[in-house]
């Protein structure tokens, strides 16, 4: 119900404003897709590199506390590190971001001939955004976060320190995916140019995508 109502209310608000020109060409369109997915795969390559860097720092710090700390409570919770940061790092490699893929699936066409295709390739990136954003993206860390924060709290009697490796777990997973690219979304939300006809009555408007983290509607303006 919620869906609906963001569809029908996104509709009735930008149906109601005035008239205006049409604003862009399918070459702007075009190039406003190439454009989103150029910045999109840069800003995944360094997303990936610096949160690579960080897992696998992370790893190595709590290997060498895990059997050179000093404190009994410090080598098991470097242990229980050691296990949290492998399994980030592993999900770096095995869940790469979209935006590159895109990018070359985007250069392979042609200009002239595939903007319909070219369409469906920056809304099929932004529902993967969109989806790396759910809470469903969220369930995993919760697991292993979890997990960790029982295993200090419960398993080693440490229930503060437990707690305190749970919240800094969590939000260390939430600054992750709240830095990831979010560029094919921008673009969708962009008014594009198309016409409609009926019978020999012609005319031209604007229409966008509005894909947010709870909504999905359709804004056309005229």
């Amino acid at each position: 119900m919620r869906f609906a109502t963001a569809v029908i209310v996104n509709l009735a608000l930008l149906l109601s404003l005035p008239a205006t020109a049409l604003g862009q060409s399918s070459a702007q369109e075009w190039q406003g897709y190439a454009d989103a997915l150029a910045r999109g795969e840069r800003h995944a390559n360094l997303w990936q590199a610096g949160w690579t860097g960080i897992y696998g720092a992370s790893l190595a710090i709590n290997a060498y506390q895990a059997s050179e700390a000093s404190d009994r409570d410090d080598r098991y919770d470097a242990r229980v590190g050691v296990v949290k940061s492998a399994l980030a790092l592993g999900g770096m490699f095995l869940d790469r971001q979209p935006h590159p893929a895109a990018h070359r699936d985007f250069r392979a066409l042609d200009r002239g001939d595939d903007l319909d295709r070219a369409r469906a390739l920056i809304r099929e990136t932004a529902a993967n955004e969109r989806q790396r954003r759910s809470v469903e993206a969220r369930l995993g860390s919760l697991a292993v976060n979890t997990a960790a924060g029982l295993l200090i709290g419960v398993g080693d009697g440490r229930g503060r320190d437990g707690a305190i490796n749970f919240a800094t777990g969590m939000l260390i997973s939430e600054l992750q995916l709240q830095t990831q690219p979010r560029q094919a979304g921008r673009a969708l939300n962009r008014f594009q140019p198309a016409q409609a006809s009926l019978g020999e009555l012609r005319f031209d408007y604007e229409y966008a995508l509005l894909a947010g983290p709870d909504q999905l509607g359709v804004a056309i303006r005229y």
